[in-house]
């Protein structure tokens, strides 16, 4: 008899799996340092968290999140797409103007691009010159797509004067929108002092509904301040400079 012991199999199976599985998490992982700082939370013990949304703008969603931003009075970072505030543009300028930081989460937001474009300057960059002609300030938070930090990525956002940003998913669900409570529970449960917890308002580059993102925060805002929370930017928790 010939051939490979089922067990044999079944164990390089898993081998192969779990080396998979730590490459994964050493490139995409939010609180992987394996290549290089990526800072996803504050070193302070004070009971400050920052709110981030992602893959904005998109309407009318951002729109709502920057009205119940403004009624509690909530500083937010909003990393923005190129492509999206090219559609959008009066919504990435309303950003700035109503006192939210503005980062960068590349220009087009497209997984093929790390193909093509591997080191990703060209997204990192694009992505900074639009949202620095359409709001007048050139972002200088990076946050790449799916939190992709393999070396030549992070080596990419240093040559364009930037700082990567990581952070912690608010909820791992979020994509499919479950229910606004369930949004809002988790992403206060693994609030901590010095997080950075991520949102959406967007979903890639291609928009789509965000309604029961939007409609978290606002429980989200007022559970964290039943516990004594207090709401700052990126740059500020992280001691990073916003913009250029």
């Amino acid at each position: 008899m010939s051939g490979v012991h089922p067990a044999v199999g079944a164990a390089s199976a898993l081998a192969s799996v779990a080396a998979l599985t730590a490459l994964y998490r050493a490139g995409f992982g939010s609180d992987s340092q394996l290549f290089g700082p990526f800072p996803s939370h504050g070193a302070s013990d004070e009971p400050l968290v920052a709110l981030t949304f992602d893959d904005g703008p998109n309407e009318p969603w951002t729109g709502r999140l920057l009205d119940l931003l403004g009624e509690r009075e909530v500083p937010g970072t909003f990393f923005q797409v190129g492509r999206c505030a090219e559609r959008h543009p009066e919504v990435t300028r309303r950003v700035v103007d109503e006192g939210h930081v503005l980062g960068n989460h590349s220009l087009s937001h497209s997984f093929g691009r790390y193909l093509t474009e591997p080191r990703q300057e060209a997204e990192i960059r694009g992505g900074q010159q639009v949202l620095q002609a359409v709001a007048g300030v050139t972002p200088l938070l990076y946050r790449p797509p799916w939190l992709c930090h393999w070396p030549w990525v992070l080596r990419g956002v240093a040559r364009s004067g930037s700082s990567v940003v990581s952070g912690t998913f608010g909820s791992l669900v979020e994509v499919a929108q479950p229910s606004a409570d369930r949004i809002a529970a988790a992403s206060a449960g693994r609030a901590a002092p010095g997080s950075v917890l991520i949102l959406h308002d967007g979903r890639e580059a291609r928009g789509g509904n965000r309604a029961a993102s939007v409609a978290a925060v606002g429980p989200l805002v007022d559970r964290l301040r039943a516990r004594g929370y207090r709401f700052t930017t990126v740059d500020r928790l992280l001691g990073l400079r916003a913009y250029a």
